[in-house]
């Protein structure tokens, strides 16, 4: 064999070695780990929770305050009634992205610091508990 082939199939030999290593692990005890762990988690259902823990949960008073109206990283997010329909509300939580052209949220850009994430990883129903939430507040 030539050095070339040496470093070929040494590599190899790692690679083989790396990838049934890999399989061999049992990750499942990270996931039970994450599962049980007492902090909600983005992605976990939390159906039982209120409005107001999900919200909390997801990091909404993070930005727009523990009362919701407003820090200088997100705006005032009462009144969302005058600007939004359920629907259009639950549309704009999954994905704001798509909403960033209406010259309300070109101002938005400009002056907050953080841009709004996606919630497209939460369940459709907390979207809607949350929606309903907040087309009450006044």
């Amino acid at each position: 064999m030539t050095k070339p082939q040496i470093w070929v199939a040494a590599f190899l030999v790692i690679f083989l070695l790396l990838f049934l290593l890999e399989k061999s692990t049992n990750r499942s005890d990270i996931q039970e780990k994450s599962a049980s762990s007492s902090a909600p988690q983005m992605g976990q259902s939390t159906q039982a929770s209120s409005p107001q823990d999900l919200m909390s949960s997801i990091g909404c008073t993070g930005c727009h305050g523990t009362d919701l109206k407003g820090t200088k990283m997100a705006p005032n997010i009462h009144g969302v009634k005058k600007y939004w329909t359920r629907d259009n509300l639950i549309n704009y939580l999954r994905n704001p992205v798509s909403f960033m052209s209406s010259e309300r949220f070109k101002s938005y850009r400009i002056k907050y610091e953080v841009m709004m994430p996606s919630f497209n990883n939460i369940d459709v129903k907390n979207l809607g508990k949350i929606a309903d939430y907040l087309l009450q507040l006044q």
